[in-house]
């Protein structure tokens, strides 16, 4: 039922994250809803009803002017002639009532700019830098990332059985990966948060895993062929260390300086443990189809160190196991080693 339901918040995210065509990210800080300015709206409707009396004023007074001209019984070529210099005369008269209004279009265009950069109307240069500083604050946010890397069991040791029968191991993972920023302009940041690993070993050579009369874990061979042959454990994984952001720092007007942490180019270190959910063996071939969970002396708890390169949403990195892979001496002194790509990391 767990495992159903990580399932189903990762199809969440993934679907939010390909409709909405950019990186999901729930913002910490806290954020007004932006718009039209109430005070450019009050002025472009003030001047959209004052341009309508003027026009419905003009355009009374050129009908009757009309009226009168057509009572004179002119001949139409006559008639049309007046007419348009009529229509041109107060068509200037109405462009000479609009300049008298006074509306500076340049004025209200700035205060727009200003309420959609800032999300108020600000009247004076202390407001607008107070309200540039609580725009750019430090980055704090919680989103999103999903990563896939190939991982080799790494031992100083001679090779046992399972090194001479693994064909490929991989590891999925997906999660939230929580940003702080410590200050506006500086380039550090903690990152932390929680993910949920998948550790899938692919066994060869038609061997899978068995356990004894005293559950001891062995490679046993099955004569009649296997098609599938997995052992795969789920851990919930947490990491804790420093990301180090190369961008340069951007200018918001009145010497307000941030840095674009979740953009550009960043390195990141950590450390990260982990406890183990389940484990599955999964066997399939002639004869035979079995998924049974279980202790197979893969080891309950994780931990170990990631080094990560990253550009904008996308990342590599490698990341190191220094526990063993199982426990009890089970394929002694096996330690995952994984490289991967991630994205939103």
């Amino acid at each position: 039922m767990i495992r159903k339901f990580i399932m189903m918040g990762f199809v969440c995210l993934l679907s939010t994250a390909v409709y909405a065509q950019r990186k999901p990210v729930l913002n910490l800080q806290p954020k007004e809803d932006t718009g039209v300015s109430p005070i450019v709206k009050e002025k472009v409707d003030d001047y959209a009803k004052n341009i309508d009396v003027i026009i419905q004023e003009e355009k009374k007074m050129m009908e009757a002017e009309l009226r009168e001209l057509q009572a004179k019984n002119l001949d139409k070529a006559e008639f049309d002639k007046q007419k348009a210099l009529v229509a041109d005369r107060y068509s200037e008269k109405i462009d000479q009532r609009i300049e008298a209004l006074g509306f500076d279009m340049d004025a209200v265009i700035q205060k727009q700019v200003r309420f959609s950069l800032l999300n108020s109307d600000v009247t004076s240069n202390e407001e607008l830098k107070e309200k540039l500083l609580k725009k750019f604050r430090p980055t704090k946010d919680l989103s999103p990332y999903i990563s896939y890397g190939i991982m080799n069991l790494t031992n100083d040791r001679p090779d046992n059985a399972l090194d001479h029968n693994l064909r490929y191991a991989g590891n999925f993972e997906f999660g939230f990966k929580f940003n702080y920023q410590f200050g506006r302009t500086s380039p550090w940041g903690l990152i932390s948060g929680i993910g949920f690993s998948w550790r899938t070993l692919i066994i060869d050579n038609n061997m899978f895993v068995a356990k004894d009369a005293n559950s001891n874990i062995y490679l046993a061979n099955y004569d009649k062929g296997l098609s599938k042959s997995k052992l795969r454990t789920g851990y919930i994984i947490v990491p804790l260390g420093l990301q180090y952001n190369f961008s340069k720092l951007k200018n918001a007007g009145m010497d307000v300086q941030y840095l674009d942490y979740s953009k550009g180019f960043r390195v990141g270190a950590n450390i990260y443990g982990g406890v183990k959910m389940s484990t599955n063996n999964i066997i399939k071939g002639d004869g035979v189809s079995n998924r049974e969970r279980g202790d197979y002396q893969v080891s309950p708890f994780i931990y170990g160190g990631q080094f990560t390169v990253s550009y904008n949403d996308f990342s590599i990195f490698v990341k190191k196991d220094f526990g063993n892979f199982f426990k009890n001496g089970t394929f002694e002194n096996d330690k995952a080693l994984i490289f991967g790509v991630a994205l939103w990391w």
